[in-house]
């Protein structure tokens, strides 16, 4: 069940306990990008740049409220991670994939976006 009031749908969450507000849990932009940060498919994202040997940067369509939003990702390759976030705007962010020796690599990648709109 939920409640909805204006911009804000509060959902009952497992054990019937609590609520948990809908639109705090919802990935504000994602996209999926080729090696040369091209992106293929995305939510909320204008396109991308490379910076360089895995660093890629992504603009947002739609501004996040602050920087202090988070940035998650992977890829499929093994031995592969996304480092973190190397730089956050309200309307782009900026990421780094290395290999398991911690050496920049370009990598199809996938990164997904949570915080608050502006």
């Amino acid at each position: 069940t939920g409640a909805s009031t204006a911009g804000s749908i509060a959902v009952t969450a497992e054990g019937n306990s609590t609520t948990t507000n809908l639109q705090q849990g919802l990935a504000k932009a994602w996209a999926m990008a080729s090696t040369s940060a091209s992106v293929n498919d995305s939510l909320n994202v204008s396109g991308g740049t490379d910076n360089g040997t895995g660093d890629y940067s992504y603009a947002v369509s739609n501004s996040m409220n602050s920087t202090s939003y988070t940035v998650v990702g992977n890829c499929g390759q093994d031995d592969i991670g996304i480092q973190g976030n190397k730089a956050r705007a309200t309307g782009s962010y900026r990421v780094r994939h290395n290999n398991a020796s911690g050496s920049a690599v370009d990598v199809d990648n996938n990164t997904n976006v949570h915080g608050d709109l502006a």
